[in-house]
């Protein structure tokens, strides 16, 4: 496997996976990232030994609108774009991390007969995945149920970066005015933010700050900014390691690839995630299944209460020890050198042929 290209895109659950299997590349290989004009744009900027690469990207709107008749246009549009990128790259495999990002690269590749593997992070496939599915060789998963769906799906658990797990505490706290006899509470919106949570923990925030330091990831489009003791706000993390290292427990949307990070980190999580009005239901999936195996607890939107909140978070470090000790029992969750020997394998098996 001489050549590689990685694509997917939009948020970082996207990028950092993908970039995740990267790391574990022999250093000989020669990697290439496809993507848009999102958040990857921003990030590759960074990995001086990948090569970025934009094409159009097409994406569809979860409500009726007239932009979603454009769809195919666009879609043929940047499969056209991709082609004529591969064709240039020549690469001896494709890795795909989905999202509508990766959908026109995986076309491309399978018309040119470039062997593709895939990863599913979600409990269940979204929509670009499932197109993906009957396009790619191999789709990877992050959760064993998931694997079920199809011969093709192999369960391997979630990439994570290495430095996600070399994180230094003291880097943190000496950026807050904080009480060192708190506890230490990480709230995370995601990559683009949560609006949602940015508003409860901002209208909870003296209570908060009672019995926690706070640290408030906000997103980069949060406009608001608040100043208070026990309590730091910053827009983007690029260091999450040492966020995580510094936290004792977490407040968070429920992502795939962040929830799998607390697992892999060992950190109590209570998750809100993206109601259903505005998502296809995947992160309250992903909740649910991890509030059954008691590796997190939940609180649905629509659930929401004030007083409900502090009590779940006062509960979450008073059973710290308990989600611990289950997430304990689970395997590994970095999946990054799995990925890679199937990579490679799917690689060389194409070449045989």
């Amino acid at each position: 496997m001489k050549k590689i290209v990685l694509t997917g895109g939009g948020t970082a659950g996207h990028i950092y996976p993908a970039l995740a299997v990267r790391e574990r590349l022999s250093r000989e290989t020669e990697v290439h990232f496809v993507g848009g004009n999102g958040m990857e744009k921003d990030i590759l900027k960074n990995e001086k030994d990948i090569s970025f690469h934009q094409i159009r990207t097409v994406k569809l709107e979860r409500k009726l609108t007239p932009k979603n008749l454009l769809i195919p246009f666009k879609l043929i549009l940047a499969i056209h774009d991709a082609k004529k990128l591969l064709k240039e790259i020549k690469p001896d495999i494709i890795f795909s991390k989905g999202g509508f990002v990766s959908v026109p690269t995986v076309i491309a590749g399978k018309k040119l007969g470039v062997p593709i593997v895939s990863h599913e992070s979600d409990l269940s496939m979204g929509l670009a995945n499932k197109i993906i599915l009957k396009k790619c060789d191999i789709m990877c998963t992050s959760f064993e149920e998931t694997a079920k769906v199809d011969k093709k799906c192999v369960y391997t658990g979630q990439p994570i970066r290495k430095k996600v797990f070399r994180g230094d505490k003291s880097k943190i706290q000496s950026q807050g005015n904080f009480d060192s006899s708190l506890p230490n509470l990480l709230v995370i919106g995601g990559s683009l933010g949560a609006k949602f949570i940015n508003e409860k923990v901002w209208g909870n925030i003296d209570k908060l700050t009672q019995e926690f330091n706070v640290v408030h990831i906000t997103g980069k489009q949060a406009k608001e900014k608040h100043s208070h003791k026990n309590y730091l706000q910053i827009s983007y993390a690029e260091n999450i390691g040492d966020f995580f290292a510094w936290s004792d427990i977490v407040l968070s949307r429920a992502g795939a690839g962040a929830i799998n990070e607390f697992v892999a980190l060992r950190k109590p999580a209570l998750l809100i995630p993206l109601s259903k009005k505005c998502s296809r239901g995947d992160q309250i999936e992903n909740a649910k299944l991890y509030d059954k195996k008691g590796l997190a607890d939940i609180l649905e939107e629509e659930d929401f209460d004030n007083v409900l909140f502090m009590i779940k978070l006062k509960n979450l470090l008073k059973n710290a020890k308990n989600y611990i000790k289950n997430m304990e029992k689970m395997q590994s969750f970095d999946a990054s050198e799995k990925i890679v020997k199937i990579l490679e394998n799917t690689a060389q098996k194409n070449i045989q042929k």
